[in-house]
């Protein structure tokens, strides 16, 4: 059974996320949140605390002109969240060895969320 508590912060963090909302997204995390991002099975960025997040969250939001995350499933697993997702975004400046502006980016994946002391203390994203 999925704790309402848990997932109603997964849902403010994600809202957040998708409208851009850095101050929203910190507020649903704990201080020294760990945040790693996958993919292809490759550890691409992580981050330690909350201040390495919200520099690395200005960066991404940056990237792109319109982002959206949208869930697609929820199941505990343990103590963590695991959450699928399914993304779809506009980047808004060409990124060099990457791809052009107005390049749409559509993919699935997952966000493992752990949780102490109420707040959000491990994003895990899977590509």
């Amino acid at each position: 059974m999925i704790d309402p508590a848990r997932q109603a912060l997964v849902e403010a963090y994600i809202n957040a996320y998708n409208r851009f909302d850095i101050e929203g997204m910190l507020a649903t995390l704990s201080d020294d949140v760990r945040f790693e991002h996958h993919a292809g099975g490759q550890l691409a960025v992580a981050t330690d605390g909350k201040a390495d997040f919200e520099k690395l969250a200005r960066v991404g939001a940056a990237m792109f002109a319109s982002r959206t995350q949208r869930i697609t499933a929820m199941e505990v697993s343990g103590e963590t969240l695991v959450v699928g997702i399914d993304f779809h975004g506009e980047v808004a400046e060409d990124i060099p060895e990457g791809p052009r502006a107005g390049t749409v980016i559509d993919m699935t994946g997952t966000s493992e969320f752990g949780f102490a002391e109420g707040k959000i203390c491990r994003v895990i994203d899977k590509a």
